[in-house]
């Protein structure tokens, strides 16, 4: 029987608020996650592997451009083979969007509130219990709806 590893890996930068903001809620609701800084790690091709096998848009949706180096070199991510931009990213890592989220099922740029909320494990959400809710909960439908748009994504 395979065992299905997911954990949550966050790859910030030190000086992004959004990445502070991801890092606060993950720690807040006791979410397990491992943390990687672009800038204070050398990033490697696993890496990179692992924020994209559940992209929509491959590299498009990791790459900042407008990243000063994304603009400074003109790049053409069209023309460049995967091996050339894994590198580069690699020897370049700001020019990743931030934060990115991953875990073996969802991977997610940026900071949403609502979205981020696809991140807490099912055995979480089956003891959640709100108190003093109604039926028809504010918290209960973002969560939801957060894993119904990360399903819908997962099944593209």
């Amino acid at each position: 029987m395979k065992v299905v590893n997911s954990m949550i890996t966050l790859y910030t930068s030190s000086s992004c608020s959004s990445c502070r903001k991801a890092k606060k809620w993950l720690e807040e609701n006791k979410i397990p996650f491992k943390e990687k800084n672009i800038v204070g790690i050398r990033l490697t091709k696993d890496d990179i592997i692992n924020m994209l096998k559940n992209s929509e848009n491959g590299f498009e949706d990791i790459i900042s451009t407008r990243s000063k180096i994304f603009k400074d070199r003109q790049l053409d991510t069209e023309e460049m083979k995967f091996a050339e931009l894994a590198d580069f990213i690699i020897d370049n890592p700001t020019i990743l969007k931030r934060p990115i989220i991953v875990n073996d099922k969802i991977m997610q740029t940026g900071y949403n509130e609502d979205e981020i909320r696809a991140f807490i494990p099912k055995n979480l959400r089956d003891q959640f219990v709100c108190s003093e809710c109604t039926e028809n909960c504010e918290y209960k439908r973002a969560v939801a709806e957060s894993l119904r748009n990360a399903r819908a994504a997962r099944a593209l």
